[in-house]
């Protein structure tokens, strides 16, 4: 990528910044709007989708050369956006199935998976983007740049893949009726072995949370 095209006081629709922060705008919209709870039948799908669609964003991020930043020093951005209410607010609309299980390294041998939640996953990955998006809307394209590479492999990356295995497999099970593992009385503060895992495991049937979360159940 040039400096021109980083540099251009003309945005164009094709150029790869505009691009990415298209998408990434998209999906901090998007994931806002799905916070407010104004139509929670929909909302598992509906995040299945956004987070797929920024994963795209994250793999052409993931797969250009490295991108240096302008400034030896970030430039100071202020306080950083709350997102604390986003937070919570998912973890409202997502209850009983915010808590999944997860392993944080897959090369790592016989690592334990750990609880993690969804909500918790959305709002560290916003935060990330929000981050990066601050320096893009004040002109600093290649900082933005910079930023959500950076970000994407060492956080928001690994924690957007995460949350869409879970958000894909919520939807599966339920599509196919079957049940679901619930991770009953887990925190993601507890540091937790598989066998106890599943010692805590409680069974849930699909057709339990098909019809508050609006997917299809399958007869």
């Amino acid at each position: 990528m040039s400096d021109a095209t980083l540099h251009a006081t003309t945005p164009d629709p094709g150029d790869f910044a505009v691009q990415i922060a298209d998408q990434i705008e998209s999906f901090l919209v998007a994931v806002t709007e799905v916070a407010k709870g104004d139509e929670p039948d929909s909302a598992v799908p509906f995040l299945l989708l956004e987070v797929s669609q920024l994963l795209l964003a994250g793999g052409r991020l993931g797969a250009h050369e490295d991108i240096l930043p302008d400034e030896r020093y970030e430039p100071d951005m202020g306080p950083e956006p709350d997102v604390d209410e986003l937070r919570l607010r998912l973890a409202a609309m997502l209850d009983p199935v915010d808590v999944y299980s997860e392993v944080f390294d897959p090369y790592e041998p016989r690592k334990a998976p750990v609880p993690a939640r969804i909500s918790d996953d959305l709002a560290d990955v916003m935060a990330d983007l929000r981050h990066g998006m601050a320096h893009y809307r004040a002109g600093r394209t290649t900082e933005a740049l910079w930023w959500w590479q950076f970000s994407y492999f060492s956080n928001w990356g690994s924690t957007a893949s995460a949350t869409l295995r879970a958000l894909q497999s919520l939807v599966a099970h339920v599509r196919l009726n079957q049940p679901l593992q619930e991770l009953d009385g887990l925190d993601t503060d507890q540091d937790l072995s598989e066998d106890a895992l599943a010692e805590e495991a409680g069974r849930v049937m699909a057709e339990e949370i098909a019809g508050p979360l609006g997917l299809r159940e399958v007869k």
